[in-house]
């Protein structure tokens, strides 16, 4: 059976719907940056999705190919997750989507190197002719964070966030997001499949202690 982050991690991507303290381990992504509204049609949100699986499933099917990625084994791919921020912003505006800038990411097995991940972005030109300009391979050290998961409209959120920063309060802790540690989303379900109201998002705020 192939193993699957979400359920292998669970305190990473299905935390309760109600706020608690995690710190996240460093971890490896694919990720293409953009910025612009992500409903836009034809923007350049969805077109990174596009580049992030084309990428992400190269390496999957790898075992299929003449690439023998050592300590390969099995895996579901993981969910899209998004890194956002606006300039000139403390937090998250949502009446102002046009403004957001983001980095889409998809988290890379820990047997991926960084050499296989250039191989997987090759390949995918090659064979599926994507422009790779915009891939890069991304570390990223979490650390600390508070979070929860969000069921319902992605404009729904600011309630959610509201009731992560009076936990994170409660608990001693304060906001912490800089240009280096972000507002973070992972999300658990396909929104062109999934009802607004039944939507599944871990929303994750980096804090420090007061």
């Amino acid at each position: 059976m192939a193993f699957d982050y979400k359920k292998e991690y669970k305190d990473f991507y299905a935390p309760k719907n109600k706020p608690s303290i995690i710190t996240v381990p460093a971890m490896n992504y694919i990720a293409v940056r953009g910025e612009g509204d992500p409903n836009a049609e034809e923007g350049d949100y969805k077109k990174s999705i596009e580049l992030l699986y084309a990428v992400a499933y190269t390496l999957k099917m790898s075992k299929k190919s003449c690439r023998q990625i050592e300590g390969f084994f099995d895996y579901v791919v993981p969910p899209l997750e998004g890194f956002w921020w606006q300039e000139d912003t403390e937090g998250i505006d949502y009446g102002r989507k046009q403004d957001f800038k983001w980095i889409s990411v998809i988290r890379l097995p820990d047997f991926i190197t960084r050499e296989d991940f250039e191989w997987a972005v090759g390949e995918a030109e090659r064979k599926k002719k994507i422009d790779p300009s915009k891939i890069e391979f991304l570390e990223y050290d979490e650390g600390l964070c508070v979070q929860c998961m969000h069921i319902g409209p992605y404009d729904e959120e600011p309630a959610t966030v509201e009731l992560m920063h009076e936990f994170m309060e409660s608990q001693g802790y304060t906001l912490d997001i800089t240009d280096k540690r972000m507002h973070h989303e992972i999300y658990l379900s396909d929104a062109r499949k999934t009802v607004p109201e039944k939507l599944r998002t871990v929303i994750r705020h980096p804090i420090k202690k007061v």
